[in-house]
């Protein structure tokens, strides 16, 4: 049974995050708000919680491409190859917010992303992510939630969620109602902005 944290983004509580921090460190699962919809997320480093994330939205790992979260650019390096100026100023112009930006992925990807060409960079502009992965130490795998019935309420409404997600997470956030729209996915590896997905995000 998941527990359910109230962590508000004005006045996040260090002690709250550092629970959250915990549960991500044993290999749990999250769900947590974002400057879009609420996100499932865990460790990249730990493969088995990668693997439950890859079982919740029932597809193999290798062929999953969840997004990095991080809390600034400055983890880009460790995963992309040499970004150009003009990629660069578009992330810089456009980070924190809702985008993820696919980027080309180096050879130093954690051990579940490793065979991927290309990786999905997100940095939301919200504190209580940018908060979880600035503690952890690392960023975190992430992936929206979305409700096959369409129905808007569900994935804005962090009770509801917890209600659905209550057994295949450890742990889900509740910071009041979410957006309903997804981050604009925005394509960089040609060097020229390719929008995959039309999101919250403007460019």
């Amino acid at each position: 049974m998941a527990k359910i944290l109230k962590i508000y983004p004005e006045n996040p509580q260090e002690n709250l995050i550092d629970e959250v921090v915990k549960v991500l460190k044993n290999g749990g699962l999250i769900i947590y708000p974002s400057d879009t919809v609420y996100a499932l997320g865990c460790d990249i480093n730990n493969l088995k919680a990668m693997e439950k994330l890859a079982q919740i939205k029932k597809i193999k790992l290798e062929k999953a491409q969840f997004s990095i979260i991080c809390n600034d650019l400055s983890h880009l390096s460790a995963f992309t190859r040499p970004i150009d100026t003009s990629v660069f100023r578009i992330l810089k112009n456009n980070v924190p917010g809702p985008f993820t930006f696919i980027l080309e992925a180096n050879k130093n990807l954690p051990l579940a992303y490793k065979g991927n060409k290309t990786i999905g960079i997100r940095v939301p502009d919200h504190p209580i992510p940018q908060l979880i992965v600035d503690k952890l130490g690392h960023p975190i795998a992430s992936t929206s939630i979305k409700d096959e019935d369409e129905v808007i309420e569900y994935t804005t409404d962090p009770e509801l969620i917890a209600e659905k997600y209550d057994h295949l997470v450890d742990l889900v956030i509740d910071s009041g109602y979410g957006d309903n729209m997804a981050s604009t996915i925005v394509d960089l590896t040609s060097g020229e902005p390719e929008i995959i997905r039309e999101g919250k995000g403007v460019l």
